[in-house]
């Protein structure tokens, strides 16, 4: 799969712009504040409908427009040419189409454009909680395959809907409350039980390509390991919730299940968050990008696109050499603010400059493919 086209109507600081890009490496260069994230962002926009900023989709459009477009040609490993549009309005009727034929449900776009992304932010998987993780092996499950999407949202569903129950029950449950109560266990074990298998063995297959990565980034042998185990999954979901039953009713929450794990990041045998130096997270979070984008390139037999959001301003001159020495095959579209490398040697360029593209250069664009074209920014931005 490959995007060899990019448009962006009103969408952040851009008023209007084309991409064209290449089947390898695209730099989008300049200073900070022009656009270069923007464009990133919306990139990753069409692969989960969600911003990687973590921004609501009202603030994606641009100030003083009313509709934000995102437009992209994808190119299918078979040769098909398919349309993808994204319209995002600030009365939250938000719609995509496919081929110019609106999708009964927005989540149907999953899987017609994959993405991986890594961004500065990204050292919250390593740094921060539990959540962050959690996220990380989901989005990658849904990467996968498309029925883990479903899989994630009943599994919220089934627990909101015991957690309701639990907080209404005010720490006393009557007959009728402990029967419905065993409804949703029920529910809530059986789609537990299935999701925790999946993480367990999604972590299995990543924790080699993880150690792989990290240590063509780090240059060294260094011991890394990434461990799922919660308790729970040892005597399963049903039993570890009727065991939490009289904790869960006085605190009113769910207090066992997927929705509550963690998955342990280990360098040198000790805790990642806690023990290995900022470098060694950077690294690590990187590796956990590299990883999971290698392993669904294995197995889908497509690589995504990989985004890689000013990380070279992220990374010491060594890694950053290693990183861009050990870019995987496929798409990679990178991002920077700084000069690029003299280990970079990307298939075009794209410099903006004070609001506007100064300029592109391409070096060498794979057959039948568009090569970049300039494109049109309003001022501000990043």
């Amino acid at each position: 799969m490959i995007v060899t086209r990019l448009d962006l109507v009103d969408y952040r600081n851009y008023v209007s712009a084309s991409f064209g890009l290449t089947s390898g490496t695209t730099a989008v260069v300049g200073l900070n504040g022009q656009g270069k994230t923007n464009f990133a962002e919306a990139l990753g926009y069409l692969s989960t409908l969600d911003s990687f900023r973590g921004a609501p989709a009202d603030a994606l459009i641009r100030m003083g427009a009313d509709t934000a477009i995102i437009r992209a040609t994808v190119l299918q490993e078979d040769g098909r040419e398919v349309l993808v549009e994204a319209e995002l309005n600030r009365s939250g009727r938000n719609r995509v189409l496919v081929n110019r034929q609106k999708l009964p449900r927005t989540r149907d776009l999953l899987g017609v454009v994959r993405v991986s992304v890594f961004s500065p932010d990204d050292l919250a998987l390593v740094k921060e909680g539990p959540g962050e993780r959690r996220r990380f092996l989901d989005d990658t499950l849904v990467a996968l395959a498309l029925k883990y999407d479903a899989m994630r949202l009943e599994l919220d569903r089934v627990v909101r809907q015991r957690n309701t129950l639990l907080k209404q029950a005010n720490g006393r449950l009557d007959e009728a409350a402990e029967i419905t109560l065993d409804v949703w266990d029920a529910k809530l074990a059986q789609l537990g039980d299935q999701f925790g298998h999946a993480r367990s063995v999604l972590v299995a297959r990543l924790d080699p390509m993880v150690q792989e990565a990290y240590e063509h980034l780090a240059g060294i042998v260094t011991p890394i390991e990434l461990r799922y185990e919660p308790p729970w999954r040892q005597r399963g979901l049903a039993t570890a919730l009727a065991e939490s039953r009289t904790d869960d009713v006085r605190r009113g929450v769910s207090t066992v299940g997927p929705h509550r794990d963690d998955v342990e990041l280990m360098v040198n045998g000790m805790p990642a968050r806690t023990h290995a130096s900022q470098g060694e997270q950077r690294t690590l979070a990187l590796a956990l990008r590299l990883g999971a984008h290698r392993l669904i390139t294995d197995r889908t037999g497509s690589a995504p696109v990989l985004i890689l959001d000013d990380v070279l301003s992220e990374l010491d001159a060594q890694r950053a050499t290693a990183l861009l020495h050990h870019l995987p095959p496929g798409q990679v579209v990178l991002t920077t603010a700084s000069p690029l490398p003299d280990a970079a040697h990307p298939d075009a360029t794209v410099r903006i400059v004070a609001g506007t593209v100064a300029g592109s250069v391409v070096e060498s664009v794979a057959p039948d493919l568009p090569s970049v074209d300039a494109a049109t920014v309003d001022a501000d931005g990043d």
